[in-house]
């Protein structure tokens, strides 16, 4: 400025914000743990801005230089990492972490801790924003669209890298880090339109908010959750379903949906004539033929009246019905989050009458090939072909 530079290009010059150089013009006052300091021009007839005297250097967030020069002191001195950490105020992890990355390996073996070397280190990896792994690894960025565009989630993305390249981190993520990838404004790592094959299809991260209480609508003669057996609870024993419907435009079309909940194994009911409770009834009847009966130990609805005929369904299939809580999604998580998935294959407010059975078998068998993370990573499929040929 002293040369007659503006204040916006002085700035660019040095490069720096137009807003820190007019601070740095003007100088400001001490607040908090800042520093007062005096502006370059000095307006006449305005006292100075006295700076305060120098004391001991102001807690930082970051490891600063002379604490770095502390740290390499007493490592020379034998003194223990929770030593130094409570020496400097600082937690134990903080001290191990700044150590391990910032170490210098040396030329006859070992390593040696040199707190200026470190320093540096510390300061070129600070400035941000920084090219994130996915970014910087086009195998690793393939990889994560190709199975986003198959509808895999992030989670079960990051299991199958680690069992494909065990020996490779450079292609380890974990789930964070694809979603960071996705929504994060300006990285760019993955192309935003692979956002509509998540579950949810949403561009943007929204919070978690509490659903309205749905209308109970009570079905005569229900037998509650609350008697259903033990075994269905923990799991242990397969044959315990849980069942719902997804509903389609203006509530005109519906499709059943059936979870086991041992294996996970989904099942999709076509009912290409409503979803009455008489039409459910038969539709159900129909589909649990297609399995053995000792996978058939007792389904789980909510209190929807499309199961009013439920009494009629158990003496036609000997299997019974049990019913949930008013306003209990979680007594049939599994299926709930079945229905979730189900809705990238058919979105709300569509009609559902236009599937075919055909169509509901591939996205059903689709469902069923993706690796769980509670089955250990299996599928429902291999897990449920255990439990035939066991039975074989």
């Amino acid at each position: 400025m002293e040369q007659g530079y503006s204040t916006r290009e002085a700035a660019r010059i040095v490069g720096i914000n137009l807003r820190t150089g007019k601070r740095w013009r003007n100088g400001r006052r001490a607040s908090g743990g800042s520093k007062a300091v005096p502006p370059i021009y000095q307006e006449p007839g305005q006292p100075p801005v006295s700076p305060e005297p120098e004391g001991p250097p102001q807690p930082s967030r970051y490891l600063q230089e002379h604490d770095r020069i502390h740290v390499a002191d007493r490592l020379r001195e034998k003194a223990s990492v929770r030593q130094i950490a409570a020496e400097l105020g600082r937690s134990p992890s903080t001290i191990s972490r700044e150590i391990r990355r910032n170490r210098r390996a040396m030329p006859k073996g070992g390593w040696a801790y040199q707190p200026f070397h470190a320093h540096r280190r510390a300061e070129r990896r600070r400035p941000r924003p920084k090219v994130g792994k996915i970014g910087q690894n086009p195998e690793l960025r393939d990889f994560v669209q190709e199975h986003l565009t198959l509808r895999w989630s992030p989670e079960q993305i990051c299991q199958a890298l680690r069992a494909r390249f065990p020996d490779r981190p450079e292609m380890h993520v974990t789930h964070e880090t694809i979603y960071q990838a996705l929504y994060v404004q300006g990285r760019g790592e993955l192309r935003r339109e692979l956002t509509r094959a998540l579950r949810t299809g949403r561009a943007m991260r929204r919070p978690h908010r509490h659903a309205a209480k749905r209308i109970s609508r009570p079905v005569k003669n229900m037998v509650m959750i609350s008697d259903r057996p033990a075994e269905a609870e923990d799991r242990a024993v397969p044959g315990h379903w849980e069942g719902d419907l997804i509903i389609g435009k203006d509530g005109r079309s519906a499709i059943g949906t059936l979870v086991e909940r041992s294996t996970r194994y989904v099942m999709l009911v076509h009912l290409p004539r409503g979803h009455s409770a008489l039409a459910t009834r038969n539709a159900l009847a129909t589909t649990v033929q297609t399995l053995p009966p000792h996978l058939w130990r007792s389904l789980t609805w909510d209190q929807g009246s499309e199961m009013a005929a439920h009494k009629a369904f158990t003496v036609a299939t000997d299997i019974p019905v049990y019913f949930c809580d008013p306003a209990s999604p979680w007594q049939r998580g599994s299926n709930e989050n079945t229905n979730g998935l189900l809705r990238q294959y058919f979105p709300k407010g569509t009609d559902l009458s236009t599937h075919t059975p055909d169509r509901l078998k591939v996205v059903a068998a689709e469902l069923n090939s993706r690796p769980r993370k509670t089955l250990g990573w299996e599928t429902p499929a291999e897990r449920l072909a255990k439990l035939l040929d066991l039975a074989s």
